[in-house]
């Protein structure tokens, strides 16, 4: 169980090819489905937020048991991370502190909710995002929709004016990128805390139909969520909820665009979607990777793991495990379905999965529906990119209306 010397080449991103990690990935699962090192690049995080220590999974296995024990495996380091600048949140805590607290903020998410946002809020949008270009006969999917849409369902969700869009965007892409510069990411938290005390303090006097008074009047037990617990969550679910859904429909956009007989077959039966949706996120996973602390010594698929080390949870690696799929480097949107996790699995599975599942099918759909000869266009080479967020920085086509 004696673990090798730990590969600083990984972390310094010099064996890992951003356009396509794939294949580094597979090489090391292969070896193990857990190594001593880590497919994170640090050279431009301050050396106060880089783990001394850093082990990565990457087979199905590992990676599943370890979101499935978050006592040995705990999301605490995100206090000392993302925390710093979101605040306490449910992404960091664990055990009864955390089903607290989810039991509150998942009020905000009851399914009677998706019901509603889906005809009132989500397709109206999509259907106003495609009016602004449709009579151009092209756009770049990503700028003009992709990206777009989900900013402006969080927003209306949340019950924010449409002209505060352009703010909050700023201030969330400042802090998910808070590696690169940390004044700015602390000065957008405090925008942000401010803004989000505003807007709870009015719903506290004045509840209206979003989330944010959701979050407000929540209350179980006797017991409502603080201010602090509620403009955190807040902080959190912007980044959150626009980066994931932005990249995920980014994603499969551009994978049914480069193989052409299944974005063919989507287009003729619009049923096929939710198994193209659930292929794209298992195929090109938006979020590459989460991590975990270790809180005790211990082993994961035969590797000793020091308390204290932080554990890179490759959940890119494990979607494409040829032990758990046939042909897993295949994009397919036929297959038999096996679950993946890109949601992640256990206490701190994904709060937003049905919204960001409707939100994706909705956008296909609407997109289906108005254009038709949706080409691609290559020059430039569009493609999927990054690590450990994923997903096509431009999707340039031209297309026909129907």
């Amino acid at each position: 169980m004696d673990s090798p010397v730990q590969d600083k080449s990984v972390a310094s991103g010099d064996t890992l090819d951003l356009r396509d990690p794939y294949p580094f990935f597979t090489a090391r699962r292969r070896e193990g489905g857990v190594f001593h090192g880590t497919v994170m690049d640090y050279s431009k995080t301050p050396e106060s937020l880089r783990p001394a220590d850093s082990y990565a999974a990457l087979s199905w296995t590992a990676v599943n048991k370890a979101l499935r024990n978050s006592k040995v495996f705990s999301t605490a380091l995100y206090d000392s991370t993302i925390g710093v600048f979101m605040g306490p949140t449910i992404l960091a805590m664990d055990g009864i502190t955390h089903r607290a607290h989810r039991n509150l903020v998942s009020a905000a998410f009851k399914p009677q909710s998706l019901s509603v946002w889906e005809p009132d809020v989500v397709r109206p949008i999509c259907e106003s995002l495609i009016d602004e270009f449709i009579d151009e006969g092209r756009a770049d999917l990503v700028k003009d929709f992709t990206f777009e849409f989900p900013t402006r369902v969080i927003a209306k969700l949340l019950g924010l004016p449409a002209e505060d869009l352009p703010f909050f965007r700023r201030a969330a892409v400042s802090i998910i990128s808070y590696a690169g510069n940390v004044p700015r990411a602390l000065e957008a938290s405090k925008e942000l805390k401010e803004y989000f005390l505003g807007h709870i303090e009015q719903r506290r006097s004045n509840p209206t139909d979003d989330i944010i008074s959701d979050l407000v009047t929540a209350e179980i037990d006797g017991e409502k969520l603080s201010d602090r617990a509620i403009y955190s969550f807040l902080r959190l679910l912007l980044p959150a909820g626009l980066e994931t859904t932005y990249r995920s429909s980014g994603n499969l956009l551009h994978l049914l665009l480069t193989h052409p007989e299944q974005f063919a077959a989507v287009e003729q039966n619009h049923d096929l979607l939710p198994q193209a949706i659930e292929e794209g996120l298992r195929y090109e996973t938006p979020l590459t990777l989460v991590q975990r602390y270790v809180t005790e010594d211990t082993e994961l698929e035969g590797v000793a793991i020091p308390q204290g080390a932080v554990l890179d949870l490759v959940l890119g690696a494990a979607n494409r495990d040829e032990n758990r799929w046939e042909r897993p480097e295949e994009f397919d949107i036929h297959r038999t379905h096996i679950p993946h996790i890109s949601f992640t699995a256990g206490a701190h599975t994904c709060l937003g999965l049905h919204l960001a599942r409707m939100e994706t099918r909705v956008a296909m759909e609407t997109l289906l529906r108005r254009l038709t000869n949706i080409t691609l266009l290559t020059d430039g080479d569009p493609h999927i990119f990054g690590q450990p967020f994923r997903s096509p920085t431009s999707i340039p086509v031209t297309f026909d209306v129907r």
